[in-house]
């Protein structure tokens, strides 16, 4: 290749220009994975014949002239909750080890369909929720800034394959920050968006009015345009909105001057005190955009754990809802971590569930009110750089809370960036979150930060 680690829109324009040779590309992140993936454990399943076929048919539409466009040739991977049809789909589970689909979940075709080079499955924690586990048919992704750390999850494979440039994206679901998490703690840029943007049909689900589709990537345009190609409305999925898709890269590049950001200090400030580095990485971005002319104000909501309270109950009790069966028949087969998690769901009784659905409509309300007069708001990813994986606490959901379970609970598109790194040289980030439907607002401020820090320019040793 003609540049070591290019980002989609870099290697999709060398396709268009006949520079860059789909086949080349594919074949160098293949061998990426050979070399490197014995230690990051991201792939549980590499389709290599699949990919070759996939980046020969996109080298001939190049050569040809008839590219289907900028994701044509792009090699990608998926979590591995995607249904994939005739390919393992195993939710990195014993129960669903040997689990062969019929048919391609909605995402999964709509990439195949733009012409992207499919690489294989990636690591998830177990159903998206059991995680980091060490009993399993295969074991938990690594961090390739240090693998010792956690990827964070569930998109713990997508986390580590696109941080290490094994692929150029791929997907995630975020259920409560299985997105935003792994794009924080392994440097790159990830979206969750707004509630029904794209479909979830052919995905496992977990929390039926929590779960969402979204791609990772290396940067916040390369973000921009594997959403672009996942986005639509599916009459088959009942959560699915039914409205025109905007285009995310048209205000990529024009600037934010005059953009409203409201950032609420309290969360990573008082709720949960982030580390100096977070902190810093956040002070700094506000000042780049007060410098680029956006109008930076504060806001305060109710605490944070107003908010984790009630996206915790139902995330609990509809999970439950949809294990109980096998939890009851092969209760044994799951590992501990995810068994005990879903357990604790027989014991929350209806009227919490309720209650948290109340509650819900009120913060929703609280959000919207507060966004009135705003275009997007700022807060941390995570609370600090990645933790030793061994460290992780079972139970650590319920003990803090999360900077990403708001935005599962209201619904608002929030989009994770790297801004810098902390202690062991460990990534940190960011989150921009913006109204219904205005990805194209989030992307345009991601961007803009991005283009003015030089973040993008650092991989992790491991990778180079």
């Amino acid at each position: 290749m003609n540049i070591p680690f290019p980002t989609i829109a870099e290697a999709g324009a060398l396709i268009a220009a006949k520079q860059l040779s789909p086949v080349e590309l594919t074949v160098a992140c293949l061998d990426r994975v050979k070399k490197l993936d014995p230690v990051l454990h991201s792939f549980l399943l590499v389709t290599e014949d699949r990919a070759m076929r996939d980046a020969k048919a996109a080298e001939q539409r190049m050569m040809a002239g008839t590219l289907k466009g900028p994701l044509d040739g792009i090699p990608v991977a998926h979590k591995d909750i995607y249904n994939t049809a005739g390919i393992r789909t195993t939710a990195h589970s014993k129960l669903l080890e040997h689990n062969v689909p019929d048919h391609d979940s909605v995402v999964v075709a709509k990439w195949a369909d733009a012409g992207s080079v499919m690489m294989g499955k990636l690591a998830t924690h177990e159903f998206a929720i059991g995680g980091p586990s060490f009993d399993l048919p295969w074991p938990p992704a690594r961090n390739p800034w240090n693998t010792d750390c956690f990827t964070a999850g569930s998109s713990s494979g997508t986390g580590a394959a696109v941080a290490a440039g094994l692929v150029l994206g791929g997907t995630g679901s975020d259920t409560g920050g299985s997105i935003r998490g792994p794009s924080a703690l392994c440097g790159i840029a990830g979206i969750k968006p707004t509630y029904g943007l794209s479909s979830r049909r052919g995905v496992l689900p977990l929390s039926q009015t929590l779960d969402h589709t979204g791609p990772m990537a290396w940067t916040v345009q390369d973000c921009a345009l594997l959403l672009q190609a996942m986005a639509g409305h599916d009459p088959f999925d009942p959560a699915s909105a039914n409205r025109p898709v905007a285009d995310f890269t048209a205000d990529l590049g024009t600037g934010i001057r005059g953009l409203r950001i409201g950032v609420i200090r309290h969360f990573h400030e008082t709720d949960y005190p982030v580390s100096p580095a977070t902190r810093q990485g956040i002070d700094d971005a506000l000042e780049i955009f007060r410098s680029q002319g956006a109008i930076v104000s504060d806001v305060t909501l109710s605490p944070m754990m107003d908010y984790n309270a009630p996206g915790w109950v139902i995330l609990t009790a509809e999970a439950y809802a949809v294990h109980e069966p096998w939890l009851k028949e092969r209760f044994n087969d799951y590992g501990e971590l995810l068994r005990d998690r879903l357990a604790f769901g027989a014991l929350l009784p209806a009227s919490a569930y309720v209650q948290a659905l109340r509650r819900r409509r009120v913060l929703c309300l609280e959000m919207a009110a507060a966004m009135a007069d705003l275009d997007i708001l700022i807060t941390a990813s995570a609370p600090a750089e990645a933790p030793n994986i061994a460290d992780v606490p079972k139970w650590g959901m319920f003990e803090r809370p999360n900077f990403t379970m708001p935005f599962n609970l209201t619904g608002l598109p929030a989009l994770s960036l790297c801004t810098g790194y902390g202690a062991g040289g460990l990534p940190v980030a960011m989150q921009i979150v913006g109204k219904p439907f205005a990805e194209a607002t989030v992307f345009q401020a991601g961007h803009a930060y991005e283009m003015a820090t030089a973040w993008r320019a650092s991989r992790p040793a491991l990778a180079a």
